[in-house]
């Protein structure tokens, strides 16, 4: 799980600061938490839902070409809880942007990245 994460996030995140690093790894592990995703960080990274990987560089192969920097290592030990989704909207299909703004709720920006999770989720 661990390898997985730090790959997931270099491949997600590798370009943004620390803090954005560490919020990517924070969707992985509050998904964990959610029935409906798988209970642990590999198959939450490598899940498909309806044929749609739910991290693109899983769907393209970038998770296996990067290198995990010491700032991505730094970022996932550092993961706290939040978000269950994130999206780069300026890189996403118009159909996911729909499908995030009608479904969930938006918790904040960082970099390139939207954070969400699910309206129910913000009440508790």
């Amino acid at each position: 799980d661990y390898e997985n994460l730090l790959q997931i996030v270099e491949a997600e995140a590798g370009t943004e600061d620390i803090k954005g690093r560490v919020l990517v790894a924070n969707v992985i592990m509050n998904r964990i938490k959610y029935p409906e995703f798988p209970n642990n960080a590999t198959d939450v990274i490598w899940q498909y839902i309806d044929g749609v990987a739910q991290f693109s560089p899983v769907a393209d192969g970038r998770i296996s070409e990067v290198v995990p920097t010491n700032e991505t290592k730094e970022a996932v030990k550092q993961a706290l809880e939040g978000a269950l989704f994130f999206i780069q909207k300026s890189a996403a299909a118009k159909n996911n942007i729909r499908w995030f703004d009608k479904n969930l709720k938006k918790l904040f920006k960082h970099g390139v990245h939207e954070f969400y999770t699910y309206p129910e989720a913000v009440q508790q």
